[in-house]
């Protein structure tokens, strides 16, 4: 992270971060990784924008991406911007006809068993008339 906020996004105002849910992308791991003064150059232009613990899409998206690098980026040396664009393009296309899903590992009702603290909690209340 100090190699690319002091390296690419040097210039950068604000640089927002979405990192998935590990304790590791914190304001607090940069104070320990580095001296106060340094720490908090570094976390100054960054703005974390987290993603929701459970069902979080960004895990569907890295897979996504994970399967694209080795079944389409893998096979040989993409040379240009333009290959690149119709690589993916062509992995994509056959991707989407193929309608592959994401497999949740958990059944609803697990899930609302697991999950009780994401669910609103509803009081009703008898009137006394």
């Amino acid at each position: 992270m100090a190699g690319l906020l002091e390296g690419r996004y040097a210039g950068c105002e604000k640089v927002t971060l979405v990192p998935d849910n590990l304790n590791t992308y914190t304001k607090r791991a940069f104070y320990a990784a580095f001296e106060p003064g340094r720490a908090r150059e570094l976390v100054c232009p960054v703005e974390f924008c987290h993603t929701p613990k459970h069902g979080s899409s960004l895990n569907v998206a890295k897979c996504e991406l994970s399967a694209m690098a080795r079944q389409c980026l893998r096979v040989h040396r993409i040379g240009s911007l333009n290959e690149l664009r119709t690589q993916t393009a062509a992995w994509s296309t056959d991707v989407s006809a193929r309608q592959r899903g994401v497999e949740r590992q958990m059944r609803i009702d697990d899930a609302r068993c697991k999950l009780q603290a994401v669910y609103p909690r509803v009081i009703l209340r008898r009137s006394t008339s």
